[in-house]
């Protein structure tokens, strides 16, 4: 009896370890360890439980969904020589259907091509492009430089089943760069200073002519409405009733010059 239960319990462990599941956003790959077929034998499209020899073969998984890397800095040399920084991340995934294939090329799993071999493809992308830009044609044509590098990343993730989502360069100029365009941006702004200030001024000049010219056809218009018999009826309207003295006899008006 002891002996049958043990053989029941070593079945049921071989049960246990012979079936195992499948995440989802995954794929499963089952690989043979030993035989002339020794490889990747088969490979599950779905999720769910996946039977195996677990003497002979091991079951893999390999994610589908995107994943996101973030690599450490590095410099690239223009075709002239300067030289820039590049601070990239990228976006990607693996290729549904193709995890066998890169199973079999590196025996790696993804998070460890990922720090190895994506790296590469990535700084090979940047130096390869860069070569073909001098420093002003890199300023001149940053996006195209970009697109450029995402086009030839992109080529070489698909030929070993990944597709790239999305690359950020973090393209950083040399300081020599940085210094000139700064002093070209602070010397624009200072010469829009200077001529918003020279603006203000012709403006305050024109406001000074055109109110000098008010006041001078004002006093013209003064002087015109100014007659003698203007000046003797206000005389009149605001006369007391007395009698003015002009020298020593009295006179009503005195002739006004």
């Amino acid at each position: 009896m002891k002996k049958f239960t043990l053989i029941i319990a070593a079945l049921f462990s071989l049960f246990l370890y012979s079936c195992t599941r499948i995440d989802a956003g995954h794929e499963g790959i089952r690989v043979k360890q030993y035989g002339s077929d020794k490889g990747v034998q088969d490979v599950v499209l779905v999720t769910g439980r996946v039977w195996y020899n677990p003497f002979t073969e091991d079951v893999y998984q390999s994610p589908l969904y995107m994943q996101t890397a973030d690599y450490e800095a590095f410099t690239v040399n223009a075709k002239d020589g300067s030289v820039f920084t590049v601070d990239p991340t990228i976006s990607f995934r693996v290729q549904a259907g193709k995890s066998p294939h890169i199973f079999t090329k590196y025996r790696k799993d993804i998070p460890e091509i990922t720090k190895t071999t994506l790296l590469n493809y990535v700084k090979d992308a940047f130096r390869i492009q860069m070569n073909k830009y001098t420093t002003d044609e890199l300023i001149s044509n940053r996006q195209q430089f970009e697109n450029d590098v995402q086009h030839t990343l992109d080529s070489s993730f698909k030929a070993d089943g990944f597709l790239l989502e999305q690359l950020t360069s973090g393209l950083g100029y040399p300081e020599s760069i940085v210094r000139a365009i700064n002093a070209k941006n602070e010397a624009v702004q200072q010469a829009m200073q200077v001529e918003n200030e020279l603006r203000v001024a012709e403006a305050q000049a024109r406001k000074k002519i055109v109110e000098a010219e008010a006041d001078a056809k004002a006093n013209e218009l003064r002087q015109r409405t100014l007659s003698p018999l203007l000046i003797q009826q206000q005389f009149i309207e605001k006369w007391d009733g007395k009698t003015p003295l002009y020298g020593n006899s009295p006179t009503f008006f005195k002739n006004v010059q």
